[in-house]
């Protein structure tokens, strides 16, 4: 097709991909999950291998690799987390205890304890290695829709659909830190990220705010007003920027680079659609976002230009990841294959 410019395309699944990661350590290994109950993991540019892992019993809503890569967690709508061995795909473990479907999966920056937070509003956490349920969190009171360890792996941010952000003690379960109300998103959370210091997380909402929190103090320290509809990704600039920004994605077709230390926009990049999803590209300028037009393009964070577009999905891309080695862009969609894009161009760092 003269309209695709992948340079793999993997067809595996039979029903819409939701779920997509890329291992931290081989830059060739991605694993991808989807409607189809399945998670496959499969090598860029070697068609011929896949490895379909055990399915789970409804739909693979997130993957993640271990910091070391030795390890892939699948979380499923069946509430379920799935633990493999990413090299050969081997089934070591099934996680359970939530009471319904697992929104995301993270695990530990620096060991084997994994982090899923479920529709019935908690949060578990577990020993992979010993196969051991380690806590329960429980504090929101509607589904806990996103998540993570901070970098430096002593605290836990999770948001919910009850508007809330709270800040945990890992250890001992305790919320450090419950954000709600005024000034803070009015709707339920879509999206966070936890700066690379660990002190800022940010957030964004069904309602279009976008709000920057401190996590040691818990206050609303910015909030960030440009979209118009629900923003659906957050991602802080990489540790390395001069300048600290961050990108947000929304349903109102706009991607925002942000200049944080003045809290305003530097750049708004209008999309044919909605933007669904956002990703830095390793510690360079160029960032890259996934729109429902089925497009992915390449952004210039500095000029806030669009210095090239992918095609190739027929329909809504619905997530991306950039390969170890960050040559690669990986994309899934609904329409039932991920494609991978040649990125090895887009290297330089920040100036």
């Amino acid at each position: 097709d003269e309209n695709d410019d992948s340079l793999h395309t993997f067809t595996g699944h039979k029903g819409e991909l939701y779920a997509l990661a890329c291992s931290p350590l081989d830059p060739t290994l991605v694993a991808t999950g989807g409607g189809d109950d399945k998670a496959f993991l499969w090598k860029i540019g070697n068609g011929d291998w896949a490895a379909e892992l055990p399915a789970h019993k409804d739909s693979v809503s997130s993957l993640a690799f271990s910091y070391d890569g030795q390890l892939l967690a699948s979380g499923g709508l069946d509430g379920v987390v799935q633990i493999f061995d990413a090299s050969s795909g081997t089934l070591k473990c099934v996680l359970d205890g939530p009471g319904s479907g697992i929104e995301w999966v993270k695990w530990h920056p620096r060991g084997h304890i994994v982090l899923a937070g479920s529709e019935d509003c908690s949060m578990w956490m577990w020993n992979a290695d010993k196969e051991a349920y380690l806590n329960m969190f429980s504090g929101h009171n509607q589904s806990v829709t996103c998540g993570d360890f901070t970098p430096d792996g002593k605290l836990i941010c999770t948001g919910s659909d009850d508007g809330s952000l709270i800040v945990w003690n890992p250890k001992t379960c305790e919320s450090i830190h419950v954000v709600k109300g005024h000034p803070y998103h009015t709707q339920g959370l879509i999206c966070l990220d936890i700066n690379s210091n660990s002190s800022l997380a940010i957030s964004g909402s069904k309602d279009g705010s976008v709000h920057i929190v401190n996590i040691v103090t818990g206050k609303v320290v910015s909030s960030l007003s440009s979209h118009t509809e629900s923003v659906e990704c957050v991602k802080f600039s990489p540790s390395s920027a001069t300048i600290p920004m961050a990108a947000t994605g929304g349903m109102d077709k706009k991607l925002v680079i942000w200049d944080l230390q003045h809290s305003t926009p530097r750049f708004i990049c209008e999309h044919a659609e909605g933007v669904t999803c956002v990703s830095w590209i390793g510690t360079s300028k160029y960032l890259a976002t996934g729109c429902a037009d089925g497009t992915v393009s390449v952004w210039d964070s500095l000029l806030g230009n669009c210095v090239h577009t992918f095609h190739g999905h027929q329909d809504a891309v619905q997530s991306i990841s950039v390969s170890a080695n960050t040559e690669f862009i990986v994309s899934v969609s609904v329409d039932h294959t991920a494609r991978v894009y040649d990125t090895s161009e887009f290297q330089n760092k920040m100036e």
